[in-house]
């Protein structure tokens, strides 16, 4: 019985080190999109360049980085706002914005 439990413990600890990739997966594709619509928007852009620091060239150079796309996010989620509005425009909740953020920063 001993033997079993350790299985199984060791199925879970399996299972969830599988999950956790697809979650930042996940988590990097809700952010890509939503870097994609504030970059669309004319006013979101500029101010998303203003405050990250970041260069046209830059963000296009490193959007699939998990650092820039979390950015992106935390930038959104400072200014609810606009967290909303993007949330709206994605067909999502807020929180899945700020889930993705937490997500691609651990």
């Amino acid at each position: 019985m001993c033997s079993v439990a350790v299985i199984n413990n060791d199925l879970v600890k399996h299972s969830v080190s599988r999950a956790v990739p697809a979650v930042v997966d996940a988590a990097a594709t809700l952010a890509l999109r939503a870097l994609a619509h504030v970059a669309g928007d004319p006013d979101l852009g500029p101010r998303l360049l203003d405050v990250t620091g970041l260069g046209v060239a830059d963000l296009r150079a490193r959007a699939a980085d998990p650092e820039v796309l979390a950015a992106v996010l935390g930038f959104l989620a400072a200014h609810e706002p606009s967290l909303v509005a993007t949330a709206r425009a994605l067909d999502v909740r807020p929180q899945a914005l700020t889930a993705a953020l937490e997500a691609l920063q651990s």
